[in-house]
């Protein structure tokens, strides 16, 4: 009898912004990701609580966070600012973040969803969640 035991890794994404939280998921076998849903935020300790209930209901064994930086990559008042987010999402959840460059990551998801048609009012409800999949799809490619 042979046994196969897996490696259940699964990876959340998310794509921290001022007004709105994009999230994504990994596919079982963590091979590309899935954009999954818009957290809008209320405030900073009630949207880390929110955040980290929603990496633990997904059962994230893994957070990949975007880090904005400028576009030469030097360091910008987002990146502090999402950097003490991410801190205090850390101690809310106890699992292992890691920081992934999130250049142009809206911007393609902008693009993506301008060539699908979507009108701009629809575009703000989902373009995070894309661009959160976006972050992770990289991630992922490096693991490769």
């Amino acid at each position: 009898m042979y046994v196969i035991l897996f490696n259940m890794e699964r990876f959340v994404a998310f794509d921290i912004g001022d007004k709105r939280i994009g999230v994504a998921i990994s596919d079982p076998f963590n091979t590309y990701a899935l954009p999954s849903e818009t957290y809008f935020r209320k405030g900073f300790q009630t949207d880390v609580e929110a955040v980290a209930k929603i990496a633990r209901d997904k059962g994230a064994t893994k957070i990949i966070c975007g880090l904005p930086v400028n576009f030469d990559g030097s360091r910008a008042l987002q990146t502090e600012k999402t950097e003490r987010f991410i801190a205090a999402l850390r101690e809310a959840t106890g699992i292992e973040i890691i920081c992934e460059d999130e250049r142009f990551t809206t911007l393609m998801a902008h693009e993506t969803l301008i060539s699908e048609g979507m009108r701009r009012e629809k575009r703000k409800s989902c373009v995070d969640a894309l661009a959160a999949a976006n972050i992770l799809d990289n991630y992922l490619a490096k693991r490769r």
